[in-house]
């Protein structure tokens, strides 16, 4: 078995490194407890997305290092570490995984802010009078 694997996902601005260890399924994530950094269960269930398609994490811990972004890029950006990760474990998974859009990281990034709007498109309120 394979020692450690380290691999990066990304989303928006926010990053996440995934260490894949050979374990018993604990997830540490910036030093607190799975539960404790994604309090809402929806947010688990997208970044253990790809253990549900090898049926279950019971064979690797995860060290993940997570920082930018919101919660929620994070929380994307983590699943295509993991899936990232699980790759170069077994080749084998890659058709499953791009099938289900687990590799595929998001390009979409805030637009910038031009002079003469209010935000990137929005326009400041006209006044006929």
């Amino acid at each position: 078995m394979i020692e450690e694997v380290v691999a990066t996902g990304r989303r928006k601005t926010a990053v996440a490194s995934v260490r894949l260890r050979p374990g018993n399924g604990q997830i540490d994530i910036n030093g607190k407890a799975f539960d404790e950094y994604f309090p809402l269960e929806i947010q688990r269930k997208v970044i253990l997305a790809p253990f549900d398609a090898i049926k279950g994490n019971t064979k690797h811990n995860m060290i993940i290092r997570v920082k930018g972004g919101g919660i929620e890029g994070q929380a994307i950006a983590t699943r295509l570490g993991i899936a990232r990760a699980l790759m170069d474990v077994n080749a084998d998974l890659h058709h499953e995984f791009k099938s289900q859009g687990y590799l595929t990281r998001d390009s979409r990034k805030k637009e910038r802010k031009k002079y003469g709007r209010a935000k990137a498109r929005k326009r400041f309120q006209f006044s006929k009078r």
